[in-house]
């Protein structure tokens, strides 16, 4: 596999997470539970504890950030995009538990599919 687009995923992947965690936090999106104001809110619409917002939170940003510092030491790269996987696959669950639409757990499967797609090409 080419690596310029495991790195391209890379990078895509990271600006995701950075883009919904940090400048759209507060704000609601066409993909967060209907009604939620922002991060905090959408969590406790999945019926999360009041602290697992800011745990996923710095878990997410922290490896997405490992996913950057994996584009110089690859092999960091895919811990990082496993795990976010599995974060991935927490959140269409949640999308699921409470009834949302499909599309709006279409960013966490684009998510997943990139992430696996970041596993599988440094296993080859």
């Amino acid at each position: 596999m080419s690596p310029a687009i495991t790195i391209a995923c890379q990078v895509l992947i990271a600006l995701g997470i950075f883009n919904v965690w940090i400048l759209r936090r507060n704000r609601p999106t066409q993909f967060r539970p209907d009604g939620a104001a922002g991060i905090e809110d959408e969590f406790r619409r999945y019926g999360f504890p009041s602290w697992t917002w800011r745990a996923v939170g710095v878990t997410k940003v922290s490896l997405a950030s490992l996913l950057l510092v994996g584009i110089a030491l690859p092999a960091i790269s895919p811990f990082a995009a496993g795990a976010l996987a599995l974060l991935m696959l927490v959140a269409i669950g949640a999308h699921l538990r409470v009834s949302d639409p499909p599309a709006k757990a279409m960013p966490a499967l684009l998510m997943l599919t990139l992430c696996t797609f970041v596993v599988i090409s440094h296993s080859v």
